[in-house]
């Protein structure tokens, strides 16, 4: 049986003013995998160099990042301000990146956990993640259909 092409990775990002949620997919490109809650430090180019080594680490080939449009479709302060970063990010890590809807992952993602058990005052230390993995899921449940009604 000949070699199958890889799929590609994915890193998702869940960009915050104060924490980045970062989740990777497997290596088969069906699931997402929450990875770790970046601390946003005073200089965002410090943060943007912490995401490209993560890319490099999970040999990821491009970068899903959620933007949070507002509830009419249109582009926030706050997506605009996403959009920016995830623009240098991508030209520092030499990734296409993928804008993808994000509207409503954080108050799902404070859902998860709360079924889950954990204590509200817990959930800023995981929600970030949970967000990015659900972002990432979407996307990739999204590729999937897409493939579908290609073939």
């Amino acid at each position: 049986m000949p070699d199958q092409p890889r799929p590609p990775r994915y890193l998702a990002l869940d960009v915050g003013s104060k924490r980045i949620g970062v989740a990777v997919s497997d290596e088969f490109g069906l699931t997402a995998q929450p990875v770790l809650t970046l601390e946003r430090r005073r200089n965002p180019r410090e943060d943007l160099r912490s995401l490209a080594r993560l890319c490099r680490r999970y040999e990821v080939s491009a970068i899903v990042v959620g933007n949070p449009l507002g509830a009419d479709g249109q582009i926030t302060p706050q997506a605009a301000k996403i959009q920016s970063f995830a623009t240098q990010l991508g030209e520092l890590a030499q990734l296409p990146i993928h804008l993808w809807n994000e509207r409503l992952t954080s108050h799902e993602a404070h859902q998860i956990l709360y079924e889950a058990g954990h204590q509200r005052q817990s959930h800023h230390r995981l929600v970030d993640q949970v967000a990015a993995t659900l972002i990432l899921q979407s996307f990739l449940d999204e590729q999937r259909a897409q493939q579908s009604k290609e073939n």
